[in-house]
């Protein structure tokens, strides 16, 4: 486990002066200062999660009979064209005077957005690596390859894991002579023995995650000028309080576009400064000209269809990655489909787009989640099936399910004061949740989007009578930001007809003096500069109280916590001393079956 120094008292690791989050940017201080620096510490214990079992269970090592699976997933890689004319890298730089949300939105800039490729390329030759001693059946990312939509983007990371020639550059394509970060590299590539699949993430076909790309956003993507955008992280903090309370938009697209006195140049990256030197960002005051560069017709937005053809486009396989799979009488850009990995297995992997629409008429940050009518009924008939067919399932999806706090960005989506009835979400969080326990042979729910690797145990409402009917939530971390982790999963039948899923986190292995090991030098630092989790700013569970301060109606609750407004027990992660919260958190979980998927297994042999 990697461990580092958390800056404290003002001061930085080594004593200096503490850049604060709204300095994010000066990356030639870091080693000066004494960020980044980081050194192997003890691996992490292996902790048995017992939750879901019946009350009284006493067997918590039973021999492991068969190995069903043997997995890996990665998640929120964010391949990032840093040059590319439309971003908002100086908003993260306003002090808090000026906003005080701002400087920790890291999705706006963060010096690991240099190496996005890289580190890519280190987790696939650690996956090959242990795929090596250990074969994997399989691989799937989770989400959020891309930052923001982009062709280029989407292309290097599909040819890194091809193992392409890479050209992480855009425009004029500065620096590739000399800095490591733009040269041209040939990537390792994904053993071709492991097939990989892909599941849609909000970044991947929304503007930085966040906004629909409209006709004016599309062509922010092509132009030579760069952007010059009013403050959308500012939160509305009066129309928020205003009556009626429902869903508050806080970042609002019009912000961006339709202000009519945009205040900020966006800024972007010198590509042939060694430390990525932010330039073209700040207030419009201080330009005599508007300033350019290089366009590219590579930075091109992709639809949500046409990102999903790109797939299709590989050396490795399977061809579409999954998306080959989707049904065909499917409308257009539907990116739910399920698969088995093994055929002599019965366990079936359904992949669930779960990210909001295009035409949900939100104007707010579209990092929630969601489930129109169509993919609604898909899912239900996909459990409805492997039920029947005495499957065990997990679901792979972006968005993670009661684990985000009520009212944030990230919760299950409730809509908005203009949200028309047929763009509503078409579940809300109890009725989901009710289903996947109705569902007693799923194993477990899988996701990435929050960065985090907690594990959230979802038990049985009749744990004493029907304890298969609990289910597991997995979270994976983000391969870009700190702790820059994969996750693998190997899941046995136990000699007493349990399922036991191990799952531990993997750091890239990264070697001394290479972009990679930059990578992981710079995450660090991000996370020493802006301390997202920390002692005196705990990561804390969701809380579920009824309607969070009077803004949202009561369904948006999570069934399976307490109702009385205290954090949630079943969502943990690892607190060891001396290492961040989150970082990293390896278990084995235990999960009941039912009578029949027993009954059905031992008489297929097993």
């Amino acid at each position: 486990m990697i461990k580092f120094q958390i800056p404290s008292g003002g001061l930085s690791p080594n004593g200096g002066q503490a850049l604060q989050k709204h300095q994010l940017n000066q990356v030639a201080q870091y080693d000066a200062l004494g960020y980044g620096a980081w050194s192997f510490g003890s691996p992490l214990p292996l902790v048995q999660r017992t939750d879901l079992m019946p009350t009284g269970y006493s067997n918590p090592t039973p021999t492991r009979i068969t190995r069903f699976l043997n997995f890996f997933s990665f998640s929120d890689i964010h391949i990032t064209d840093k040059e590319a004319p439309n971003q908002m890298i100086a908003l993260q730089q306003l002090p808090p005077n000026v906003n005080p949300l701002a400087a920790g939105v890291t999705g706006a800039y963060a010096p690991v957005m240099l190496y996005s490729t890289h580190v890519l390329d280190a987790a696939v030759q650690t996956v090959n690596a242990l795929h090596a001693k250990n074969p994997f059946d399989f691989g799937i990312a989770l989400g959020d390859a891309s930052n923001s939509t982009q062709y280029n983007e989407l292309r290097w990371y599909i040819d890194v894991i091809d193992g392409k020639v890479i050209t992480p550059s855009s425009g004029a394509h500065l620096g590739a002579d000399t800095i490591d970060y733009q040269r041209p590299y040939k990537a390792a590539g994904l053993d071709p023995s492991i097939p990989w699949y892909q599941t849609l993430g909000n970044h991947d076909h929304f503007f930085t995650g966040s906004f629909v790309v409209d006709e004016r956003l599309r062509e922010s993507y092509l132009s030579g000028n760069v952007w010059v955008i009013g403050d959308v992280l500012k939160p509305d903090i009066t129309t928020w309080l205003t009556p009626p309370k429902h869903y508050p938009v806080l970042f609002s697209v019009d912000k961006l576009l339709d202000n009519p006195n945009p205040a900020y140049y966006g800024g972007t990256i010198n590509g042939a400064s060694q430390y990525g030197v932010v330039i073209d960002a700040g207030p419009t005051g201080q330009f005599t000209t508007p300033p350019v560069v290089a366009a590219d017709q590579d930075r091109r937005s992709l639809l949500r269809s046409e990102w999903v053809q790109e797939f299709f486009t590989t050396s490795t396989h399977p061809v579409g990655h999954g998306f080959n799979l989707v049904d065909p009488t499917q409308v257009k850009g539907f990116a739910c489909y399920s698969f088995l990995p093994k055929s002599s297995i019965p366990i079936k992997v359904i992949v669930l787009d779960d990210t909001q629409s295009e035409t949900d008429g939100s104007k707010d940050i579209h990092g929630h989640g969601y489930l129109d009518k169509n993919r609604w009924a898909w899912l239900q008939s996909e459990l409805a099936a492997g039920q029947a067919a005495n499957q065990l399932m997990i679901i792979a999806a972006h968005v993670p399910i009661g684990v985000a706090a009520i009212g944030s960005d990230m919760e299950w989506w409730q809509g908005e004061p203009t949200t028309t009835p047929q763009n509503q979400n078409a579940v809300d969080l109890a009725g989901l949740v009710q289903t996947l326990w109705d569902t007693p042979n799923l194993l477990m729910w899988m996701a990435g989007h929050r960065h985090v690797n907690a594990v959230k145990a979802f038990p049985s409402p009749n744990k004493a009578t029907n304890p298969e009917q609990s289910f597991w939530h997995v979270e994976t971390s983000s391969l870009r930001d700190y702790p820059q982790q994969f996750r693998t999963f190997e899941i046995f039948l136990n000699s007493d007809y349990t399922v036991s899923i191990v799952t531990t986190n993997v750091e890239p292995s990264v070697a001394e003096g290479t972009p990679a090991a930059t990578s992981r030098k710079y995450a660090i630092a991000q996370w020493q500069i802006t301390q997202p989790y920390s002692q005196t700013n705990p990561f804390v569970n969701a809380q579920n109280v009824s309607k969070a301060g009077g803004v949202i109606p009561v369904p948006s609750m999570d069934p399976s916590r307490n109702q009385d407004g205290t954090t949630d027990p079943t969502i943990q992660y690892t607190p060891v001393q001396d290492i961040p919260l989150i970082a990293s958190y390896n278990v084995e979980l235990f999960k009941q079956l039912s009578p029949d998927m027993i009954m059905a297994l031992k008489d297929s042999g097993f």
